[in-house]
């Protein structure tokens, strides 16, 4: 059987795991954290950065930062998954869905402004497969109408967009707010894992009083203030220096992770321009204004009927392929919430796309693509 992921192990992870464990500081924000703090913030330029649990809870955290609270209205795509919506329910907000683009799964931006109004808070772009959105389209409209922009880059890290001035950017650099995933899936990760990323210095203080469960207590820590107590809301965001020391070995080695899935990347696109043509299907579309990180590879199918009898085919030949997200604004929850537009891309999707494994040790694009085509 050919696996959907296996997690790619470095060789220094049990190492470093060993020197968190006789550090003596097994909770959060130890030597770790801070050292992938600080790769971040040097790296990419981004703002404060604080490493969380999940990429959910950096959601969670970044509603928090927004103020979110019941009649506001968050603007996201319906394609992504159910942690971009389920952290602006919390809040009590209502979302509003925007459809896909049809060349691409990530936000339709140009659907976005007809559905901005007085409610309107914040706009999420998801950065699916780790392919920019159109973030100066994005961050036009919220200068336009004061809103706030926070970045949903699980996917997306290592992966930039070049704006009309020509600068590159990191992906999570653009927005007010940005988050990502260190989920196993991932091309980075300590299996279960996020951050938040605080581009906006007005965010930054409240943000690690949320993060150390409404206290501040890393402010008492850096002998800033005489006792620690609890002054705002919070949660209990931060991960273990465990998963932190793990993150560690996975981000030193990031450029190699990154060339070799690069590789398998192209590899897959080359191997499959022949299928795309004669079955009718989409290979994946990187716009010119943005890069690939390898993040994942999949292909959109003519029909529902196809993809089934694709993943049938792989399967009974031993390789594991998987469907993604089902559309948000048709969910058993959601549905009877959402305003009633149809949202053609985002079903389409739905139906039809096919994700292909997609790890650093993989060595059978070839045989994938062999079967592919054979199943036309």
């Amino acid at each position: 059987m050919i696996p959907f992921n296996k997690p790619y192990l470095t060789g220094k992870e049990a190492h470093y795991l060993y020197q968190a464990v006789y550090s003596e500081h097994l909770s959060g924000n130890g030597a770790f954290t801070q050292k992938c703090h600080h790769f971040f913030e040097e790296r990419y330029g981004f703002g404060k950065c604080l490493l969380t649990t999940s990429c959910s809870d950096a959601l969670e955290m970044a509603a928090l930062l927004c103020e979110v609270q019941s009649g506001d209205e968050v603007i996201m795509p319906s394609y992504t998954f159910v942690s971009t919506a389920n952290a602006f329910i919390l809040r009590g907000a209502k979302v509003i869905f925007v459809d896909s683009r049809p060349d691409h799964p990530g936000i339709n931006e140009e659907a976005i402004e007809a559905l901005i109004n007085k409610k309107t808070k914040v706009i999420v772009p998801v950065h699916y497969a780790g392919v920019a959105c159109d973030m100066d389209k994005i961050m036009a409209l919220a200068n336009k109408y004061e809103l706030l922009v926070v970045e949903d880059a699980a996917q997306a890290i290592d992966s930039f967009y070049t704006g009309k001035d020509g600068v590159k950017r990191p992906l999570g650099s653009i927005g007010h707010l940005a988050t990502f995933s260190f989920h196993e899936t991932k091309n980075i990760t300590c299996g279960e894992g996020g951050m938040l990323v605080i581009n906006e210095e007005r965010f930054q203080a409240r943000a690690e009083i949320i993060w150390e469960k409404g206290t501040n207590r890393s402010a008492f820590f850096r002998g800033e203030v005489d006792k620690y107590g609890w002054i705002d809301v919070g949660s209990s965001y931060l991960p273990s220096e465990i998963s932190a020391a793990f993150l560690w070995a996975q981000l030193e080695n990031i450029d190699v992770i990154q060339q070799q899935r690069t590789a398998l990347w192209k590899a897959y696109y080359e191997g499959l321009c022949r299928w795309a043509k004669e079955s009718r299907g989409q290979l994946p579309v990187i716009p010119d204004y943005a890069t690939n990180n390898a993040h994942m590879f999949y292909l959109v199918c003519h029909s529902p009927e196809q993809r089934t009898q694709l993943l049938k085919h792989l399967k009974e030949n031993g390789v594991q392929a998987v469907f993604h997200y089902l559309s948000l604004h048709k969910s058993a929850f959601y549905r009877e919430k959402h305003d009633g537009r149809i949202l053609t891309q985002s079903d389409r999707y739905t139906d039809c796309l096919l994700r292909l494994p997609m790890y650093f040790e993989l060595d059978a694009m070839p045989v994938i693509s062999e079967l592919i085509s054979k199943a036309n």
